[in-house]
């Protein structure tokens, strides 16, 4: 791992992407965007993506891979795959690639015990998975 610039942790999914990032010390990850796409068409996201990557001096990227839970490869990986590759193209910037099995269902339990109420949690709740990949993988 880099020591200066940020890093970005990205939850892909389908509808939404929730975006997070570091501090420039890589010590604290932050909730920062929640992307919303129509699932097909990703030019719009990709183009935010590497505006934020840009604007905040990021340095590497973990995208969250969505694995299936008996290891083998679901739709929603094949299309997070894709996209990392589009980032790839887009950036010359590393980006890893996590296993990120469960991270909704936990931000989902971080904010049910924060007591938000659901119209709020669906605002943030991606954004909230994308702060969990990226926390695990700065340590």
């Amino acid at each position: 791992m880099q020591n200066k610039g940020r890093v970005m942790g990205i939850d892909f999914g389908m509808r939404h992407i929730g975006v997070a990032l570091s501090d420039e010390l890589r010590i604290i990850a932050k909730g920062f965007e929640t992307i919303n796409w129509n699932g097909v068409d990703d030019t719009w996201a990709l183009n935010r993506i590497v505006e934020i990557i840009n604007e905040k001096n990021v340095k590497e990227i973990v995208l969250g891979q969505p694995k299936r839970t008996d290891g083998g490869e679901s739709e929603s990986e094949r299309k997070a795959n894709a996209f990392a590759d589009k980032l790839r193209e887009l950036t010359d910037i590393p980006i890893h690639l996590r296993d990120e099995r469960f991270t909704t269902v936990i931000a989902s339990r971080y904010l049910h015990e924060a007591n938000m109420n659901a119209k709020k949690q669906k605002k943030v709740i991606d954004q909230v998975a994308a702060e969990i990949i990226l926390q695990e993988f700065l340590g």
